[in-house]
């Protein structure tokens, strides 16, 4: 996904442009000043910048930005900069282009036009980013402290376990890790643990001869043998009764097993990835996990945290799922609406990443046109309405009823302000905070 750095000192100017490019696949990142501006390029991956050229309010010069674009150049940075002017500086559009800049938008401008100008210099689909649209995280960029993490954890034969709570994306990361490992040759393995019928647990991870019981009409190979050079995802590991939990135990601390039915002892060098939504010293606490297991699952641990407590993420992860499912089923382009965004913001997702790719995906098939509405998104009612509400920090809940009140009153944010007794100020400082999505103003 492709970033865009928004710089002007005015907070509803970049909410404006971010609301726009967000809807349309971009990732926007946001600078009050050149200063801070240069200083997000030094820390971010910045693919393009929109840039205002003045930031005092007693000048209409415009040399604070043509000293950006010449600072720019001097530190050898070469991302295409569109500038943004008004009607009567298109003098100082034409320097700026002359001091490096690619393009000028004219204020206030139209919302094609700026489009127009962004998806000219930085196409969504392009030979250089192509394989970040095939990742199962391609919403990474939101991501990135937790990727880097994954990543470097990636690079060792550690075994890893991830822990959150269903539909975080446990299974994706998983994925992520091992494509990023020197074992990415090989396709990973991956097994339901809360899937396998107790009496078929050795056969599924370990294999069996033909003849070794009733139903064993041939040999068959099992997950440890398979994953041999490779990576083996245990996914739902915490459901493994603890009957069988020495039967893991032993392969994971020597590589050492039987088929069912066999005499020779194998060995395998998979490299384990785990993944649970229990809490395991709970479980050990409770005398139905192995302490033992555990120290050999989580040599390193990832934790994945619920979507409510990440809700800035969600336009990026919206726009995915939205774009993937369009292309799935062969549709036109679709873009999500304001409001349809904030009513996203305003619920709790209890089922995290995983609901929200199912919400998109059947607002993307029952759109009539080509953007999905607030009344496109289905949400299933968990208690919200009855009176009881889900355990949260204050700041989500803050977060929930700003989003809710933009709603109510059709993006106009004034008017939500005043109902939840904040100023103007306040609430587009909160509104920059939580990264709401909001009407042009």
């Amino acid at each position: 996904m492709k970033t865009v750095l928004i710089v002007d000192d005015l907070i509803d100017v970049r909410l404006s442009a971010r609301i726009v490019l967000e809807s349309h696949g971009y990732r926007c990142i946001e600078a009050d000043h050149p200063d801070s501006a240069i200083a997000s390029i030094r820390q971010n991956q910045v693919d393009l910048i929109l840039l205002d050229m003045n930031f005092s309010q007693d000048t209409t010069s415009g040399q604070e930005g043509l000293a950006f674009l010449t600072q720019l150049k001097s530190l050898n940075y070469t991302i295409p900069v569109v500038v943004i002017t008004a009607w009567a500086k298109i003098d100082l559009a034409v320097q700026a282009m002359q001091y490096g800049a690619c393009d000028f938008i004219e204020k206030p401008w139209k919302n094609t036009r700026l489009l127009e100008s962004v998806q000219k210099l930085l196409p969504l689909v392009s030979d250089d980013n192509r394989e970040s649209e095939t990742s199962p995280l391609a919403f990474e960029t939101n991501n990135k402290q937790l990727l880097e993490k994954a990543r470097r954890i990636a690079k060792t034969n550690a075994n890893v376990l991830i822990t959150g709570e269903n539909g975080t994306g446990k299974s994706m990361l998983a994925a992520y890790i091992h494509q990023h490992s020197q074992r990415n040759t090989q396709a990973m393995v991956s097994i339901n643990m809360a899937a396998i019928p107790e009496n078929l647990f050795e056969s599924e991870l370990f294999g069996h001869r033909k003849g070794a019981f009733t139903d064993a009409k041939a040999h068959r190979k099992g997950r440890f043998t398979l994953a041999n050079d490779a990576s083996l995802f245990l996914d739902e590991v915490g459901c493994l009764p603890i009957t069988l939990q020495a039967k893991l135990l032993r392969v994971l601390e020597s590589g050492e097993y039987e088929e069912v039915g066999g005499s020779a002892t194998l060995t395998s060098n998979a490299r384990i990835i785990s993944a649970t939504n229990a809490d395991l010293n709970k479980l050990i606490e409770q005398g139905i996990f192995r302490r033992d297991l555990l120290f050999r699952l989580n040599t390193l641990v990832i934790e994945l945290p619920p979507l409510r407590e990440r809700l800035s993420e969600l336009p990026e992860f919206a726009a995915f799922f939205v774009t993937s499912h369009t292309k799935k089923y062969g549709l036109a382009e679709l873009t999500l609406s304001e409001q349809a965004c904030n009513k996203l913001l305003s619920y709790h997702w209890p089922g995290n990443i995983r609901e929200l790719s199912h919400v998109l995906e059947r607002a993307v098939i029952m759109a009539d046109k080509n953007t999905i509405d607030a009344h496109d998104i289905v949400l299933e009612n968990h208690g919200e309405e009855s009176g009881t509400l889900p355990l949260m920090s204050l700041e989500q809940a803050e977060q929930k009823l700003i989003a809710k009140a933009i709603s109510h009153f059709d993006g106009h944010v004034v008017k939500a302000g005043e109902f939840l007794g904040l100023s103007k100020s306040a609430i587009y400082r909160r509104i920059e905070k939580f990264n709401i999505q909001v009407k042009e103003i």
